[in-house]
């Protein structure tokens, strides 16, 4: 919804249930009809959208089992009594098409208010800014003299010229960062495999770059960090997300802190999956490619030390898969479900309990004490198995394993390539 910021005053925001299927326009059709005439002629909703004093109605609807539900939104320069007044007016409205409906006007929003604390904390943002540039003068000789040098191992890289470090086009493993100056902090600390975006208009270097390298997307802890994560998740081919601490920026974060942002990076279908972020792998990468270049990113990053174990991978190969026939009807019901998003639960006859969206999956968990096994289509994470281990869930089963430290001894993990 787009608001004029030179004339909103206010917002309207009403919640409205139906006992039917409804559309967008069955609901401005019954606002405007049956509010006419009911508040006079100042305060008609027709003449107030003429004169400008009332922006457009947006309606957000969403029909399920028969019935609908959403939120109606109204901007107006109105002054608050005339605004409150409106509102109560929407709650008049009792029908919508051929339904039973009911509006509930749960908040007036001041606009100029929410306006107002925006401005405060990007205020706050620059006077932080400010504080870290004035400690510039501070610095001695020698971090001048490595700046400089900083500044000659940087170069344009690509048909966009993005800046970057000297050891992009030969690194398997890439650092994708958002600005020059980002470039420059990593090439401090001796990390030279990182090019940056220059913004939320993604260059087709970068792009490039994703399908052929395992690529980490390491932005800033604020909202222009999360717009430009959001813009990479979409348009390139990322595999890990690594953020700076919150209100913090890459530029200007000590050592110990980009290091430590780096080691604990999540792979990328994860974090989409946590904040309910849009994600389509575009190009398949192989574990094996996977775990060859992170281990190369952790001998660049000096994160730690990568200790192979060849007599425990010569076992483990030499073992016998012997695939039950449980774990058989998971495979196929995870096939099934493959690219829906949604979880299946059982209980403890293995008898299917229901079957809900993977959004919906830890909260279900929680709230349940009857689930003892869970097939869904999506990442098993460390927060998933801490939550079945305290539910007494026995299996869970999923399309791979996330970045799991500590696996309970009483949940069986079972991934798509196991039960292949």
């Amino acid at each position: 919804m787009v608001i004029d910021p030179a004339t909103t005053k206010y917002l309207i925001k009403a919640y409205i249930k139906a006992d039917g299927i409804i559309e967008k326009s069955d609901v401005v059709g019954a606002i405007f009809g049956q509010t006419e005439g009911l508040l006079g002629d100042e305060l008609d909703l027709r003449e107030l959208q003429r004169s400008a004093r009332v922006g457009r109605i947006e309606v957000e609807l969403e029909s399920k089992n028969g019935k609908s539900e959403g939120v109606i939104t109204l901007p107006t320069s109105l002054d608050k009594v005339e605004t409150v007044i409106l509102a109560a007016a929407f709650e008049s409205i009792d029908r919508v098409g051929p339904c039973k409906a009911t509006i509930t006007a749960n908040q007036v929003e001041d606009v100029r208010v929410v306006r107002r604390k925006r401005v405060i904390e990007r205020a706050k943002e620059l006077l932080n800014k400010v504080m870290e540039e004035g400690k510039v003068e501070g610095e001695s000789i020698a971090d001048n003299v490595r700046q400089a040098v900083q500044v000659e191992e940087i170069s344009n890289f690509g048909t966009d010229r993005c800046p970057a470090g000297p050891n992009i086009d030969k690194s398997d493993a890439i650092i994708i960062v958002e600005g020059r100056r980002d470039v420059l902090n990593l090439l401090k600390y001796g990390i030279k495999n990182i090019i940056a975006v220059g913004g939320t208009n993604i260059p087709k270097t970068v792009i490039g770059l994703t399908k052929e390298r395992i690529s980490t997307a390491f932005v800033d802890g604020d909202r222009g960090g999360e717009l430009i994560l959001k813009e990479l998740l979409q348009t390139a081919d990322i595999d890990f997300v690594a953020r700076a601490p919150a209100t913090r920026e890459v530029e200007e974060i000590p050592q110990k802190l980009i290091m430590k942002a780096l080691k604990n990076k999540i792979p990328a279908e994860q974090y989409a999956e946590m904040y309910d972020i849009k994600f389509e792998r575009k190009h398949d990468r192989s574990e094996e490619v996977i775990e060859k270049s992170e281990k190369k990113i952790k001998t660049e990053e000096k994160l730690s030390e990568v200790k192979a174990k060849p007599e425990v991978e010569k076992k483990e190969k030499s073992k016998e898969r012997i695939i039950s026939d449980k774990q058989k009807k998971y495979g196929k019901i995870l096939d099934n479900i493959s690219g829906s998003l949604k979880a299946v639960l059982f209980d403890k006859d293995d008898k299917e309990i229901k079957k809900i969206p993977v959004r919906e999956l830890t909260d279900s968990l929680k709230k349940s004490d009857n689930i003892s096994s869970v097939v869904f289509d999506g990442i098993i994470t460390q927060r998933l198995l801490d939550i079945a281990s305290t539910k007494n869930i026995s299996e869970i089963v999923g399309i791979k394993l996330g970045n799991v430290v500590k696996k309970p001894i009483s949940v069986k993990i079972w991934t798509k390539k196991e039960l292949d």
